[in-house]
């Protein structure tokens, strides 16, 4: 009885451990979608300005799991990570160490990017950059089982944004050429932040870019 009640609960250690976040650049689906993925053919490229003879200087102001930063220095841009939330910055450490330490491409992406632990609405105005993305905690779904588990323990840990708008206030005062916020497709604007310039559209996701200058 007593060493059923040990396995019982190593199995729930392991559980556990192996349902932990880990920001993994190298593996699943960041990995595959820099093998396969579209270029600067994807919406979020085009939102934030990347095409042919342009590759803008960039600011995620909301980097979480840093897949879209991954992305956008994948395809030259030079980003500079913003996170707050200690548990997440150090994740977020971990993975592009870990993802360095693999060579060839990824340590020339990881070369692209920069990260910083910290407030953006602070770091922003110290800063320069061409255009900032910023992908706030999303409201929650009504079916939250369409929410994917990574996403959700995203939420465990760094809650909701609600100075969300107040950040995108800073970022359009201090960026070059443009601010794009990333939102749900069918998600109301947030309040308190003047019309886009313009909307990129996805099934999922939209892109709303504000132009500047």
């Amino acid at each position: 009885m007593h060493w059923c009640s040990l396995e019982t609960g190593h199995e729930r250690i392991l559980k556990r451990a192996a349902s932990e976040l880990r920001v993994d650049f190298v593996e699943g689906a960041v990995g595959h979608r820099l093998r396969f993925g579209g270029g600067r053919g994807q919406d979020i490229a085009k939102a934030m300005g990347l095409r042919s003879g342009k590759t803008p200087t960039i600011i995620d102001a909301t980097a979480g799991l840093g897949r879209d930063s991954f992305l956008l220095a994948s395809l030259g841009a030079q980003v500079t990570l913003i996170e707050r939330s200690e548990k997440m910055h150090a994740l977020l450490a971990d993975g592009m160490e870990r993802a360095a330490q693999e060579g060839g491409a990824f340590r020339e992406i990881m070369d692209r990017m920069t990260l910083l632990k910290g407030d953006a609405k602070d770091l922003i105005p110290k800063l320069n950059c061409d255009a900032i993305l910023i992908d706030p905690m999303h409201p929650e779904r009504k079916k939250s089982a369409l929410v994917k588990q990574d996403l959700r323990q995203v939420r465990e840990i760094v809650g909701t944004d609600e100075d969300a708008a107040d950040l995108v206030r800073v970022a359009l005062e201090h960026a070059q050429k443009r601010v794009v916020l990333k939102w749900p497709a069918k998600a109301d604007p947030i309040e308190g932040v003047r019309a886009c310039t313009h909307q990129i559209r996805g099934k999922t996701t939209r892109y709303d870019v504000f132009m500047l200058g």
